[in-house]
């Protein structure tokens, strides 16, 4: 069951850091952000030094002045566990608290994030500066939420200070009990690796080839998870102890965290960090690349851990550290789009990064709302723009569930696993971008589910259809329930590498494709990864020609599936690369393949699965989102071109931003947004 952010509108803010500033520009700067209809303002998450300049000695004087003068401009402040930056008073004297490299390489102090979660006195530290904080402000009348720490895992996701392989050794020993039973789940017997005493354990070391035991590396990812979720929940429950009435949160989304089970134990919400021009320079998108509408997926994550949940940092100008310049400036209109491109995914806060651009430290080139000089400019005439639409339509938004009848189905266990395992760990990703396009492409609003061994078969059947692209780990539990799912009318598609592995990572003595074998009604007689010089095998399916590159696996189908597609060349030429199969009232499609978006877009017409609005024509270039709230619907149109894209509308709408009627043919201009307002049939 995901959380929500309960709000009664859909507000703005920002982060702000007045200890970047001075004290005589506070004032003016609170003023400009409520001229620009901010709510709230974010502070302190990197302050620790601030807060307490040596070991033992507190001043809350500074943040005291700055916290006041937020409230008498109306400003409600959510303040930062600053956790992320201990001082340096603190890594000198308690070098343990430092992370370190698995080559044995301590971390040092003139970065953020260089603590490990399991050293003993960082978490008594933490501890302290938490509770004094909370202490402090739980009646101070303009704290109204509390951010843990600043983006888990971010910068560095893998720890092995002493304390590390301390604690995952008591974490393997609470989790099997016995050796007999490690030594089982990690194959130990494999070249001599047994264990036979619990002091040998350690996290995953330096190798001779760098290689090491799997199924130790996925147990690793699980102890990293957990060490991340029992520091943030330290700090939860001291902030509900001494500030029960704030609410708690924390942003980011990042690697080796199940961010599901962190907000469904510890926090009110989920927040996000929404950089959409990372996207502009990520080389690996493919052919007809999203850019920065691959954010939408990103989006979609986000929305399966938190229905509605905050934005705590939304660009607002180019990125960039002093060592590097990585994002290209947001085109004029970009903000804008890029705004209700979280909104429509499910934001009901939204804070930009940041109210102005540093002048000093790591982040001269992370550009905020305001430059250096702090004159008008662009890019806060376009904010202002916004919030004076967000003002008008607001408390319609605010609340509404985001409104699919699609997932794509993803877990972390093959996500971690596929770190590790390069047969099938690259294919996910690929199959998640290629299947997203074909849902934006086609526009078809898709959701992203998190299938774990807690999901109950009410969570899969909100959807006509489930696209799991290649989960390698598949117990007994989520194949039956998948089954149950197709036979109560579900669609199903797999890619290669399905199901042939245990929770431990290691494959089932079973025919491929293991445990599912049964609901796709095939066995793999055969498989090879496509090498690097061999002609790339084909496959025709429905009449077309689509190249099947990367891995193939040949199938044998029972008597009861349909054959969807046959290789056209190779040594398997004419045997199946896809087959269709009726479980009970639904369907099975399972390929022996990796997805591109032509293979894609060929599944959803065989599944006959098609645009969901039917009465409006659009380009692929525009993007539709839907949201729902008591039973009147809004459809979002987001034009990610810069250029204008003809929309043709069957019937007439009412568009929400500028309360006009729409009919017949018009023209969207680049970055342009509309919403469309609907009561449900």
């Amino acid at each position: 069951m995901t959380k929500s952010l309960k709000a009664n509108q859909l507000e703005l803010g920002v982060c702000y850091y007045p200890e970047h500033w001075p004290e005589d520009l506070w004032e003016n700067d609170y003023e400009r952000m409520r001229e620009l209809g901010f709510s709230y303002v974010r502070l302190a998450e990197f302050a620790w030094s601030i807060f307490e300049p040596e070991e033992g000695n507190f001043s809350f004087n500074f943040f005291d002045r700055a916290i006041d003068l937020a409230h008498k401009h109306g400003l409600k402040v959510i303040l930062g566990t600053p956790t992320a930056t201990p001082p340096a008073w603190l890594t000198h004297k308690y070098p343990e608290v430092l992370n370190v490299s698995q080559q044995g390489v301590q971390f040092q102090h003139g970065m953020r994030r260089h603590y490990n979660y399991n050293s003993k006195k960082y978490r008594e530290l933490s501890a302290r500066i938490v509770t004094k904080m909370a202490e402090h402000y739980h009646n101070h009348p303009a704290v109204v939420g509390w951010q843990i720490d600043n983006e888990l895992n971010c910068e560095i996701d893998v720890f092995y200070s002493d304390a590390d392989h301390e604690s995952f050794r008591s974490w393997v020993k609470n989790k099997y009990g016995t050796l007999d039973k490690v030594n089982k789940a990690w194959g130990t017997t494999f070249w001599s690796q047994t264990y036979t005493s619990w002091d040998q354990i350690f996290l995953p070391r330096p190798t001779v080839n760098g290689s090491k035991n799997p199924h130790q590396l996925l147990d690793e990812k699980r102890f990293i998870s957990d060490s991340a979720i029992s520091y943030a929940k330290l700090q939860a429950d001291l902030i509900r102890k001494f500030a029960p009435n704030h609410w708690i949160t924390t942003n980011g989304m990042f690697n080796h965290l199940d961010n599901h089970r962190l907000t469904d134990e510890l926090l009110d919400f989920f927040a996000y960090d929404s950089y959409p021009n990372f996207s502009k320079i990520f080389p690996d998108q493919g052919e007809k690349p999203l850019l920065d509408r691959k954010w939408s997926w990103n989006l979609s994550a986000v929305r399966s851990i938190s229905n509605n949940f905050a934005i705590f940092e939304q660009q607002s100008g180019p990125g960039g550290w002093v060592d590097r310049i990585e994002q290209p400036s947001p085109l004029p209109g970009q903000i804008r789009l890029w705004t209700y491109q979280s909104v429509a995914h499910g934001a009901d806060m939204i804070l930009y990064f940041r109210w102005r651009t540093a002048t000093f430290g790591s982040e001269i080139y992370w550009h905020g709302i305001n430059d250096y000089h702090n004159q008008p400019n662009r890019r806060i005439a376009e904010i202002k723009e916004i919030s004076q639409e967000l003002m008008r339509i607001k408390e319609k938004i605010v609340g509404a569930k985001f409104k699919a009848e699609a997932a794509i189905v993803t877990d972390y266990d093959n996500q971690w696993d596929g770190e590790t395992d390069k047969w099938y760990g690259p294919y996910i990703k690929q199959s998640e971008q290629e299947w997203f396009k074909a849902f934006q492409y086609n526009h078809i609003p898709v959701d992203a589910l998190n299938f774990d061994e807690n999901t109950n078969l009410s969570d899969l059947t909100n959807y006509k259809l489930l696209v799991y692209p290649h989960p390698a780990i598949m117990t007994d539990r989520k194949a039956n329930l998948l089954k149950q799912y197709v036979e109560k009318g579900g669609k199903v598609v797999f890619g290669c590498r399905s199901g042939y592995k245990d929770v431990n990572g290691q494959p089932y003595m079973l025919p491929f494709p293991g445990v599912l074998r049964e609901l796709v009604g095939v066995t793999v007689e055969d498989f090879t990864r496509v090498g690097e010089y061999q002609e790339i095998p084909e496959a025709e399916w429905a009449t077309e020609i689509f190249q099947v590159n990367q891995f193939n696996e040949v199938l044998n189908n029972d008597n009861n599936t349909e054959i969807l597609a046959r290789y056209k060349n190779a040594y398997y030429e004419n045997k199946p690369a896809a087959v269709k199969s009726q479980v009970g009232k639904g369907t099975t499609i399972y390929f022996g393949g990796v997805f591109t978006l032509d293979i894609a877009n060929v599944i959803l017409d065989e599944l006959e699965i098609s645009k969901t609005v039917e009465s409006i024509e659009l380009s692929e270039a525009v993007e539709l989102a839907i949201r729902e709230k008591d039973g009147v619907e809004y459809i979002f149109l987001l034009n990610y071109s810069d250029s204008s894209q003809t929309i043709t509308f069957k019937e007439e709408w009412n568009e929400l931003i500028t309360k006009t009627k729409l009919n017949g043919t018009i023209e969207m201009k680049g970055f342009e947004v509309l919403i469309l307002e609907r009561r449900r049939k």
